[in-house]
């Protein structure tokens, strides 16, 4: 039964301080394992030596979250005389190699448990390292491994079959039967079982203590099953059960405390130490650990057991057996008598002291060269190691490594003969025979790969050597009968056997045809009959299966000969059926997207309805990766065929665009416009918004500003007015004479009937008529045309862009920087006939007149307010009319007391609502 080899760290190439490979021997919760040096040279290397000669059944790598490497090799060697260096390279046979995920999906959070299923045996093991994955935690293009684990079988060096009898009869004579039903599908009955507690995930997330009890308990419950103690077995089960939990949480607390005492958090690592501490005690108390595990000494004192590769309890690290000296070989009998004796002395002894007949001989091979494995004497081509992805137990792995094996295993031994057909297989290729004989067609259909690949290369060679003149009859019988070998090795696990399949057809397409001069009937033909094959083989579980077929599929479709047949593209647009596999579908949308590209819609077979109805179709899809895909298709089409392709969609509103697809599909098709997406506009109104908010925050402080000064003016004018108060003098007739009145002091009610805007003072501006002021005759405000909303003329702009009711109409042009109707926007920009605005700093833009004029605010009332501004302006025309307009700074405490035209920035409502909450304080206040 395969079981954990342990192994010691005999090399590496190099590691970062504190992160050594010989951490790969421990296995527990807290390990850090080995890291490469930072900036390192690749590949890094790692070798392994085993305690002992072992077949290897599986290899787990647990790698890192974020020092991940793109690829790991596996060499494996013998054992060697001491005097040779036991790694160097050319001792070495591959394995093969995995490949590791780059863990993006995740963040580089979680760490990969990549399990391996191999045939090989060896007792030193290389690890060969490529470049890091790059992603933004690997600072240093590092590359790491947590752990590794190694589950195999000592190496048998006798006759398997003889070994295999002798087990059986030593069961036999004790009594034990391996055939038993009851124990099919356990560990008794598989000799393949890997026990659950040998698993790399068993060890790094139990605490090394309760792993070992839990081993114990599992040995005792195999004795109790034996013995048919079934109760017995069943507790042990139940704590077995129960203890995994516990390892499982103080595993967690180890981490926990570690993490403390790194953060130097000594409190917080005292109270975790407690905690486990309590926590043990109470769990071993409530399952009674001594008497589950009676008669073992540790069970008496507290654990402490090291942390050291563990390894099975029949393994070699625990025990060495000692080489018995050589005997005569005895005969096995046949049939032993069943004597009672026998029995009791065979049950009593332990398998060290039986007759060499009863036990493998354990004694070393004899003086020489060590057996070498036939697999070593072929080199290994490119594949990878099959990586795990099923449940603990079912060690049978991936054809491609077992395959290999047995391709190694017969050519190392010589040329392998195909077996002879079966009845089956005559009446099914009896045509192909006909043609191609029976030999050629016995190795297509062999059992061994190594055949079936070689049978289709000397297909190849043939058809390469027929002469020119062949007869026309004789080339088409040749071609449709190596079209039936193609179709059947298309559907081989084999990759190899895949492969010659995919270089004999391009052959047959390419030169066999042409060569001869063969009707495209010929070709159809060959198309016709292997597409399906190939289309499924896109959806194999094997993904380097799945490349290799859709690389070809697109390859043959871009092949002169195929391209104008328009055969490939109607098969990439049939509707994807509901029970299609995850694989197969994504492939299909994958190519029907590059094949567009390469062929086009113009006499390539594909065509914007069978594209559209195809990718809407898909749309549909219940995965994500293959609705993503006919989203990138549409896109495509989008880009050469847009009016064509918006019939196939709904319309662009707002409850099409809550499906999540299409607002990706519209905005899109924005971007292919060169128009901005709906996050672009609401960013971009968000930035205006903001920016319109920043300048009426800039205006308040200084309209508070300004109102800081007003105050104290007016403070200054009351202290002058109550210094030049004199006492109070008497005429000659005892009257009391009120003092002479200061002529220049200013009144206290000087800002009363004062428009702050214009500057004009009348007996008329009452609140009222301040209003009726505001709404008709200031010439520095106007009424917005769309909201009817008296504004100041300098922000009229600023208010149709942000503020009015109809801002969604209205549109900035980039050249004048005046707002402009959005239906007019296009014609005005192309027209380029605006007057181009220049900087606030240097220049004033007029909305009305649409002209440019001196910087700063007072040169917006001598623009809106003089005769010779602005000509645009129709109240300052009403007022000319009427009479003259006072100069500007005329009227008491015009130019003094009232600072710039001040810009309020906020909207001023009509006459009947009076002054808006800020522009009336303002007002009061000055």
């Amino acid at each position: 039964m395969p079981h954990k080899i342990g192994f010691v760290v005999v090399s590496s190439s190099g590691h970062e301080d504190g992160f050594s490979a010989r951490e790969l021997m421990i296995h527990a919760p807290t390990v850090s394992g080995w890291r490469s040096p930072r900036f390192c040279q690749f590949p890094q290397e790692i070798v392994l030596q085993m305690v002992e000669r072992c077949r290897i059944r599986k290899l787990q790598l647990l790698a890192h979250q974020y020092m991940i490497a793109s690829k790991i090799e596996f060499y494996i060697s013998e054992s060697l005389p001491e005097y040779f260096a036991p790694y160097q390279a050319e001792r070495f046979r591959r394995l093969g190699y995995v490949s590791l995920c780059d863990n993006e999906k995740t963040g580089c959070k979680a760490r990969e448990l990549k399990s391996v299923y191999v045939d090989a045996v060896g007792q030193f093991l290389k690890l060969i390292f490529h470049e890091n994955h790059v992603n933004k935690y690997n600072i240093y293009n590092q590359v790491a491994l947590v752990a590794i684990n190694i589950i195999g079988d000592p190496a048998d060096f006798g006759d398997k079959n003889n070994i295999t009898s002798r087990e059986k009869l030593i069961d036999h004579y004790l009594g034990h039967n391996p055939e038993d039903p009851a124990l099919e599908g356990t560990y008794a009955g598989r000799s393949d079982y890997i026990s659950p507690l040998d698993d790399l995930a068993f060890d790094m997330y139990q605490d090394p203590e309760v792993a070992q009890i839990i081993r114990r308990l599992d040995e005792r419950k195999r004795e109790a099953v034996q013995k048919e103690r079934y109760d017995h077995a069943k507790k042990l089960k139940q704590a077995i059960a129960d203890l995994q939990k516990v390892g499982e949480r103080l595993g967690r607390y180890e981490v926990e405390k570690r993490c403390a005492v790194e953060k130097e958090d000594y409190d917080l690592a005292k109270e975790k130490k407690q905690q486990m501490a309590r926590y043990r005690a109470q769990v071993y108390e409530q399952l009674e650990l001594h008497g589950l595990l009676q008669g073992e000494p540790e069970t008496r004192r507290p654990f402490a057991l090291p942390l050291q590769p563990l390894a099975h309890p029949g393994s070699p690290r625990h025990q060495k057996p000692v080489p018995s000296p050589p005997q005569p070989e005895e005969a096995v009998p046949e049939n032993l008598p069943a004597d009672p004796f026998l029995q009791e002395k065979l049950s009593s002894h332990p398998l060290e002291t039986l007759p060499r007949c009863f036990a493998a001989d354990p004694s070393p091979p004899a003086a020489g060269p060590l057996p070498r494995n036939p697999v070593e004497t072929l080199p290994y081509d490119e594949r990878p190691l099959p990586a795990s992805r099923k449940p603990q137990g079912d060690t049978s792995g991936e054809p491609e490594i077992s395959q290999a094996d047995s391709r190694g295993a017969q050519r190392g031994g010589g040329t392998v003969e195909p077996e002879p057909l079966t009845e089956k297989a005559l009446r099914e290729a009896s045509s192909a025979i006909d043609v191609l004989g029976e030999t050629l067609v016995a190795g297509a259909y062999s059992k061994t790969w190594s055949c079936r690949e070689d049978a289709l290369l000397a297909l190849s060679k043939r058809l390469m050597e027929l002469p020119i003149g062949t007869p026309k009859e004789d080339l088409k019988n040749t071609l449709r009968a190596s079209v039936f070998l193609i179709r059947r090795a298309m559907k081989d696990i084999v990759i190899s056997v895949f492969q010659a399949s995919l270089k004999l057809l391009k052959m047959i397409i390419t030169q066999y045809i042409p060569k001869h001069k063969l009707s495209k009937v010929e070709t159809t033909h060959c198309v016709e009959r292997t597409l399906p094959a190939l289309l499924t083989r896109t959806g194999d579980s094997s993904a380097r299966l799945r490349v290799m077929a859709s690389n070809f599929i697109q390859e043959m479709a871009l092949f002169k000969e195929v391209r104008c047949l328009q055969i490939i593209p109607p098969s990439l647009v049939q509707p994807l059926r509901a029970n299609t596999s995850v694989h197969l579908a994504m492939s299909q949308v994958d190519l029907l997207a590059r094949l567009l590209r390469d062929l086009g819609t113009e006499n390539s077979g594909f065509t914007v309805d069978n594209v559209m109805k195809f990718a809407v179709s898909a749309l549909e899809h219940r995965v994500y990766e293959v609705r993503e895909m006919a989203v990138r298709v549409i896109l495509d089409m989008y880009q050469e065929h847009q009016a064509l392709t918006l019939e196939y969609l709904p319309p662009d509103d707002s409850s099409t665009r809550r499906n999540l697809l299409y607002k990706t599909i519209f905005e899109g098709f924005a971007k292919i416009d060169g128009r901005p997406t709906d996050a672009e506009i609401r960013a971009q109104k968000r930035a205006a918004t903001e920016e319109a908010e920043k300048q009426k925050k800039e205006e308040i402080k200084v309209l508070q500003g300004q109102l800081a000064a007003l105050k104290e003016i007016q403070a200054e004018v009351q202290e002058k007015e109550s210094a030049a108060v004199m006492p109070a003098i008497q005429d000659p007739q005892g009257r009391r004479v009120a003092p002479p009145a200061a002529p220049d002091a200013p009144d206290d009610h000087y800002l009363d009937n004062l428009c702050i805007f214009c500057g004009e003072r009348s007996e008329s501006f009452t609140e009222e008529g301040l209003d009726l002021h505001y709404w008709k005759h200031c010439l520095m405000l106007t009424r917005c045309g769309h909201c009817r909303q008296v504004v100041e003329i300098s922000s009229l702009t600023e208010h149709l862009l942000t503020e009015c009711d109809k801002r969604e109409e209205f549109g900035k042009c980039h050249r004048c920087s005046e707002a402009v109707p959005k239906e007019e926007l296009p014609r005005h920009i192309k027209a380029k006939e605006c007057n181009p605005a220049k900087s606030e700093k240097l220049a004033n833009r007029c909305p009305l007149c649409h002209e440019n004029f001196t910087p700063g605010e007072e040169a917006w009332k001598a623009h809106l307010m003089s005769p010779a501004g602005c000509t645009m302006n129709l109240r300052k025309t009403h007022i000319l009319h009427k009479g003259p307009v006072p100069a500007q700074g005329e009227g008491p405490t015009a130019a003094r007391s009232c600072p710039s035209v001040a810009k309020i920035g906020s909207k001023i409502p009509t006459p009947k609502g009076g002054l808006s909450k800020s522009s009336r304080r303002t007002h009061t206040q000055r």
